[in-house]
């Protein structure tokens, strides 16, 4: 039993440490807390938690770049007169080389038109044909695929003279009575 009591008596002693520990860090919030406004508090914060020295000022210059400084120039020429002149000389060469081929002249511009490209052709002279018979565009028949081949055609009526096979007919519309006293009868297809 003795054995349990003092089990007991330990948790009951490291209940009351705990309890004492944050007994002192609210004391010592408080202290802070009453030592400012609560608004200045939120802004900036508790003052004199991480340094003492509250007129110090904080280092501009970080770890990296204290470590990683940039290599300093050195007084001595790393290459010669003659060689800088080289490689600008070069690097303008090439550059004027790839703007010719990026930018190519524009082409000489050929205001030709297509007849006179394609037809007026040096040393052409046109000659109008004689007529070898005298026509008549008023009164000639004019001659077509149809006029030619006026035979072919189904449901037309019978042509009275070849020259002229599309001239008006009125055999369609004749009795046939009256057909029958023609002497001639038309001429079949």
């Amino acid at each position: 039993m003795s054995g349990q009591t003092n089990t007991r008596e330990n948790e009951i002693g490291k209940c009351l440490s705990h309890v004492r520990e944050e007994e002192e860090e609210e004391e010592t919030s408080a202290a802070l807390d009453n030592e400012d406004a609560e608004s200045q508090t939120r802004r900036h914060g508790h003052s004199g938690i991480l340094t003492m020295d509250q007129e110090a000022k904080m280092e501009s210059l970080t770890t990296v770049r204290a470590t990683y400084v940039p290599p300093k120039s050195q007084d001595v020429r790393l290459k010669g007169i003659r060689g800088e002149l080289m490689e600008k000389h070069l690097a303008q060469m090439i550059s004027e080389k790839i703007r010719a081929e990026l930018n190519p002249p524009t082409p000489k511009t050929d205001f030709c038109s297509t007849t006179q490209r394609d037809f007026s052709v040096e040393g052409f002279v046109p000659l109008t044909p004689e007529t070898t018979q005298v026509q008549d565009y008023k009164t000639d028949q004019a001659i077509s695929f149809w006029s030619e081949n006026h035979q072919r055609i189904q449901g037309v009526t019978a042509v009275q003279t070849p020259k002229a096979p599309f001239r008006k007919s009125a055999f369609f519309s004749t009795p046939v009575g009256e057909r029958l006293d023609e002497i001639e009868p038309p001429p079949d297809n």
